[in-house]
């Protein structure tokens, strides 16, 4: 393209008092150091640099007429380029259109076709942007440019709204037509703009938009998308997401990221595998417009041959990953895991190691032995809070005490981790205790657990308890 017209000498200048070399005009020629420096004032990358010389003198005129814009020196005239795209006819500006990397590059390659001298119509470019006046800009010819699409997420709206943020800073964009403008911009290569997007779409992430902004987040290697849609799925899969339709959405790939992280909310561990349950059921039944209640669900597996559970079938193969992420250790009422087994879901083996963690853990008095990481293995219990409350609006619930094991003994060693986090001005605050070893016991005086206190503007706020060091509600605590 652009670096063939340049053979100058290989020399730098210095730049002021500093230490600073440059070139006098050549974009490269050979000199690594020099070319570094370059990149650095330029706030270039480097390595892109090395792939492709001429993004460095492309950067060079944009930092020239991005200074002018600011400035407002360019003054509004007749469009001077025509951009050929999705069958349309788009006038634009020449000043304005540096601003896309793909649009500089595409108007410099017609330049460079339609004249005998390239280097002198482009120094007359710069010459005529530099001196800032109108009268002293020389009359440049009209260039046809064409670009072709074949992302299927860029639409003409979407499109026009990219070429419209050229000129305007804060063009208005809605939900639904962020995805085409992402995808417009990062064809366009338009940065500011295409942050602008993430950062909208980070702030817009919903059961009905997870899905897409994150395969668009994936598309296009933005890895602050992803992780806010995984940070976001952590929160909410099981208080939001599972209890709506826009489960079966959720693709697998980031169902498995997030049933692997720490952070992720649960009331308890039976409420997960419930939602797990769903997903799996609305991914094989793809007619369901509604979600069904449980027993509709537990119905379903229960009707797949005995011979094999769900999951040793060939249906199900390709879901243990998932489940292998479920701490079933957790899973601790007779009922429910009367239900898993009722069910025929997992395999035999699976819920014999339970049952036999359970018992031990009966025979050593609670402690659960074979739990070893509290980040991976403890149990987990949840709450979600809408609303302001003080500490002593809050009441046990019997039910939760209702049937349920008790330890017998009078002390117990307990590691435990407090943990809140909640969303405010589009980023998620967490707070935590970090990991405790406490001893408990019935006789007083006994130790109280921690107090996890927060000041935050955020709702709803999410509080976690992980405990690793007993298999059943210990109600001393």
């Amino acid at each position: 393209m652009l670096h063939p017209w340049y053979r100058g000498r290989l020399e730098r200048q210095m730049v002021g008092s500093t230490n600073r070399w440059r070139f006098p005009r050549e974009p490269f020629s050979g000199d690594l150091l020099g070319l570094s420096q370059m990149c650095k004032a330029l706030n270039v990358d480097f390595e892109e640099v090395l792939k492709d010389p001429d993004r460095l003198y492309v950067s060079q005129i944009q930092k020239i007429f991005s200074r002018n814009l600011k400035n407002k020196t360019i003054q509004s005239r007749e469009a001077d380029v025509i951009l050929k795209c999705l069958g349309s006819t788009w006038e634009l500006h020449q000043p304005h259109l540096f601003q896309s990397e793909t649009l500089a590059k595409l108007y410099l390659m017609a330049l460079s076709q339609g004249t005998t001298s390239p280097k002198k119509e482009l120094e007359r470019l710069l010459q005529a942007q530099l001196c800032g006046s109108v009268q002293e800009r020389p009359p440049i010819k009209k260039m046809i440019i064409s670009l072709k699409i074949n992302d299927p997420l860029v639409t003409k709206v979407a499109f026009a709204t990219a070429l419209k943020s050229l000129y305007l800073s804060e063009v208005e964009m809605n939900m639904d037509d962020v995805l085409g403008v992402l995808a417009s911009a990062h064809i366009l290569q338009f940065s500011s703009l295409f942050q602008r997007c993430v950062a909208m779409m980070m702030n817009g992430l919903t059961p009905t938009t997870i899905k897409s902004f994150y395969l668009a987040g994936c598309k296009y290697k933005e890895e602050q998308l992803t992780t806010a849609c995984e940070k976001w799925l952590e929160m909410n899969l099981v208080p939001l997401v599972g209890r709506q339709i826009h489960l079966r959405k959720i693709p697998q790939e980031l169902l498995h990221r997030v049933l692997r992280s720490p952070r992720l909310f649960t009331f308890n561990e039976f409420h997960l595998l419930k939602t797990l349950l769903l997903w799996v059921f609305l991914q094989l039944n793809h007619r369901i417009q509604t979600v069904p209640v449980h027993e509709t669900v537990l119905a379903f597996f229960n009707s797949f041959p005995k011979k094999y559970s769900f999951l040793d079938q060939d249906t199900g193969q390709s879901l243990v990953p998932l489940f292998l992420c479920v701490r079933l250790h957790g899973i601790i009422k007779g009922k429910n895991l009367e239900e898993l087994r009722h069910i025929n879901f997992f395999p035999e083996s699976w819920l014999i190691r339970v049952t036999a963690n359970h018992y031990h853990a009966l025979e050593s008095g609670g402690d659960m032995v074979h739990v070893k990481d509290l980040t991976t293995q403890a149990m987990r219990f949840g709450l979600l809070f809408n609303q302001r409350v003080r500490h002593t609006d809050l009441e046990f619930p019997s039910s939760v005490c209702k049937h349920g094991p008790v330890s017998l003994r009078a002390e117990r060693l307990v590691k435990y981790e407090i943990r809140a986090q909640t969303l405010v001005d589009g980023k998620w605050q967490e707070f935590r205790t970090n990991q405790i070893t406490q001893k408990f016991g019935f006789v007083k005086p006994s130790c109280k657990s921690h107090a996890l206190k927060i000041q935050t503007v955020g709702i709803p706020i999410y509080i976690a308890l992980e405990d690793g060091c007993h298999s059943f509600s210990s109600h001393q605590q």
